[in-house]
């Protein structure tokens, strides 16, 4: 009985001790910066692979002008670069005043993120409803709205990883249908499998971390102790979905067959 009470007393202490070790961090403002200046760096990253990328493609095609491809890589070029300077000037974010104007900063980026790689019809509710929320806050702040406001963003999240589900998962059993000798076909059904996957986990990831970011205030990404929820928050919903689906559809357009003859 001895022995039991004895592992539970040692149990409790390290996860104690882990406690400690977050609270420490999250605490520092040193640490607090480090890990800003990390996600700085991971998203300007991000941002340079989509804008080379963008310039291939550019130079490869120039006569299609703006292609869907292309302007899915200037905005994740855009989202990325935005996202990064947000970062890098995280604290100075943290001090505007009045406080809606740290909500704007910090929400607009996802607004374009949905805008790549959500439906269309969705990102147009979420510029409505959210405009509409964010100048009632900063007519008269209302915390009520706030947490109406993110509970909106979990919303529109669930819907775009259902509609990735869907039609991800719709498109991927077409591709199957097709003749097992079919150019392409292979490697096609394995960019939607891939991307679909991704998508989904993403946003899905995203919507259960805005439901508790707007009840939990030990769950606020909004704050600066909490560096270390920044990091794994925007690692999984953000920077590594973006990086996976840039390296998935990194394959550039055929060149054209006149430009050859020429």
């Amino acid at each position: 009985m001895e022995s039991y009470s004895v592992d539970v007393a040692a149990i409790a202490y390290k996860l104690k001790d882990t406690t400690n070790w977050w609270r420490d961090i999250n605490g520092s403002r040193l640490w607090q910066d480090r890990i800003f200046h990390i996600l700085a760096a991971l998203y300007g990253l991000v941002a340079a692979v989509a804008l080379v990328q963008l310039i291939r493609i550019q130079m490869r095609v120039p006569e299609y002008g703006w292609t869907t491809q292309k302007v899915f890589h200037f905005l994740n070029f855009l989202v990325n670069g935005v996202r990064a300077l947000v970062f890098v000037f995280r604290r100075s974010v943290q001090n505007l005043h009045p406080e809606i104007v740290q909500h704007i900063l910090l929400d607009m980026p996802s607004l374009a993120f949905f805008t790549t790689y959500a439906l269309l019809i969705l990102f147009w509710a979420e510029i409505y409803y959210q405009i509409a929320m964010w100048l009632i806050l900063w007519w008269k702040y209302i915390p009520v709205l706030v947490i109406l406001s993110k509970m909106f963003f979990a919303g529109v999240s669930l819907f775009a990883a259902l509609g990735f589900l869907l039609y991800g998962g719709r498109l991927f059993l077409m591709l199957q249908r097709f003749p097992v000798e079919s150019k392409g076909r292979r490697k096609k059904l394995q960019e939607v499998g891939y991307v679909t996957t991704i998508c989904f986990t993403c946003f899905l990831v995203r919507c259960i971390m805005m439901c508790f970011n707007a009840f939990d205030k030990g769950a606020d990404l909004d704050v600066l102790n909490h560096p270390i929820l920044n990091l794994i928050y925007y690692l999984l919903v953000e920077i590594l979905p973006s990086s996976l689906v840039l390296f998935i559809l990194r394959k550039l357009p055929p060149k054209r067959e006149s430009r050859k003859q020429q």
